[in-house]
């Protein structure tokens, strides 16, 4: 195990330093400062090794956590990231994107701040990648079957590698012109740089996987032709329908969907020429929603120069400790400091918007809002409260209801779950013969470990459609529900 008692000599929580506000909001680059090695080493040292490691049932991955705590407290790197891939294709985008649940589950955590498990595993997985240590495992046979992953995100990224390391032969196609999907287009560069990505296509490029970019199915090629030419199909297109705001001005130039906004910033930064770019510059900046996507929001306002940014949500702000109702080892709700959020702006809480307001040109200049109130188990706005803010830029963040299911209406009649999901079994196998759904598309809009678990576990199905048998691991069945999230 690591330092028997390194929790009981190292009860601080110590993360690397964030680069000063003034400095990073001039670029779009990753906010942490580079990590201090004896830092990491006492973190690490930290880990309990507990004889009942909670943290295993936070991870839906079952990542072996204080296995490779103990090896990188020991300054084992190479044999650590060994022990953080037997479970996690891509640690370098959990370790920077997954909210950790693990660390809401740590056993330590009963009595003192978790053992910082999130940093240490990226801090494995870049260690690794800067000494060449990450090296393609292609198969060692070839099956002759061919599979087909229709999205390229971390569940269908997942599926992939593991059924090309399995011997199939996979293709992954991508609508749109980089594979990645929202770790590409939906995810600002200063949360994770697209590098990380590349390095990883590059990985799976040489052990076989083949991409295909730039290939919209349903419309360049039908779904019927798709699984007339391969032998299994993965759907893993994710759940990318926004939820959006019908109330009155909804069409005034100037009321977005955030993933457009963002989906554009990130093509800008990646040196594309965006056309009529939605930009925040010289603008008073309102972000609806209180989650992740409204925080990559207001970094990405920020950084391109607004003139204020106003945060809205329409619940109570959460408390800054564990509530009653959410005891260890559950993933507790609680008011969250995100790094978009140190760089400025206002937050405000119980905000119902009301309408959106135009000027004599038509134009966006202000939203109308009021309290909220509960009625009936229901927010809504609350009478005689309403007030104007000024606003050049309103983006809708308030999540997802659902994958984009006419798509494969007229073509695959995939049948919809009662959530809107396209139905699936515990195997992740469809109605049609051959056809899995895996992540976001068969279990709604979730956290970036899930997508992950069920890419692998949807590739254990798959395999063993195609072989009568399989030795891949499958973490979690598609109607996993975990306790700690």
């Amino acid at each position: 195990m690591a330092d028997p008692k390194g929790f009981l000599k190292v009860t601080e929580r110590e993360l690397p330093k964030r680069r000063p506000v003034p400095v990073r909001i001039m670029d779009f680059k990753e906010v942490y400062e580079q990590g201090d090695p004896a830092q990491l080493r006492r973190q690490a040292g930290r880990c309990m090794d507990c004889g009942i490691p909670f943290c295993h049932q936070g991870c839906p991955l079952g990542n072996l956590i204080p296995e490779w705590n103990d090896l990188m407290y020991r300054g084992e790197g190479r044999a650590a990231v060994e022990r953080l891939h037997a479970t996690n294709n891509f640690p370098e985008f959990t370790g920077r994107l997954c909210p950790a649940p693990c660390e809401s589950s740590c056993v330590l955590g009963i009595n003192q701040p978790a053992v910082t498990i999130k940093q240490v595993e990226v801090s494995i997985i870049d260690q690794a990648f800067g000494s060449g240590w990450v090296q393609p495992q292609p198969p060692g046979r070839l099956t002759g079957k061919t599979v087909a992953v229709v999205g390229s995100g971390p569940a269908g990224l997942a599926a992939a590698q593991q059924l090309t390391r399995a011997g199939h032969t996979v293709a992954v196609y991508e609508r749109d012109d980089r594979i990645g999907g929202l770790l590409r287009y939906g995810i600002p560069d200063f949360k994770m740089e697209k590098k990380h990505i590349d390095l990883r296509i590059a990985q799976m490029t040489a052990e076989g996987t083949r991409f295909r970019a730039g290939v919209d199915i349903g419309v360049d090629i039908t779904w019927t032709q798709l699984r007339e030419r391969y032998d299994a199909v993965v759907v893993a297109t994710g759940a990318m329908v926004p939820r959006d705001l019908p109330i009155p001005g909804r069409d005034l130039p100037g009321v977005h969907f955030a993933m457009e906004y963002l989906t554009q910033s990130n093509r800008a930064v990646a040196g594309d020429q965006v056309y009529d770019q939605i930009t925040a510059e010289g603008k008073h900046v309102i972000v609806l929603g209180g989650g992740d996507t409204g925080a990559d929001c207001i970094g990405t306002a920020h950084r391109q120069g607004a003139l204020s940014v106003t945060n809205l949500a329409i619940g109570k702000q959460p408390g800054e400790s564990r509530p009653d109702h959410q005891p260890w080892p559950m993933h507790p709700t609680v008011f969250e400091m995100q790094s978009a959020h140190e760089e400025g702006g206002e937050r405000q809480y119980l905000a119902s918007t009301v309408e959106f307001v135009s000027n004599e040109n038509g134009e966006l200049r202000a939203i109308r809002i009021a309290e909220t109130e509960f009625v009936d188990g229901r927010r809504v706005p609350k009478a005689g409260t309403e007030r104007e803010l000024p606003a050049d830029l309103v983006l809708l963040a308030l999540g997802f209801t659902g994958p984009e299911t006419e798509m494969t209406d007229d073509q695959l009649e995939l049948p919809a779950d009662a959530r809107g999901n396209f139905a699936r079994g515990a195997d992740y196998a469809t109605s049609l013969p051959g056809v899995y759904v895996a992540g976001d598309a068969g279990r709604g809009q979730s956290l970036i470990v899930w997508a992950i678990a069920e890419g692998r576990a949807a590739a254990s199905a798959v395999d063993r459609y195609l072989e009568g048998k399989t030795d891949l691991p499958s973490p979690v069945p598609a109607t996993a529900r975990a306790f700690a999230i």
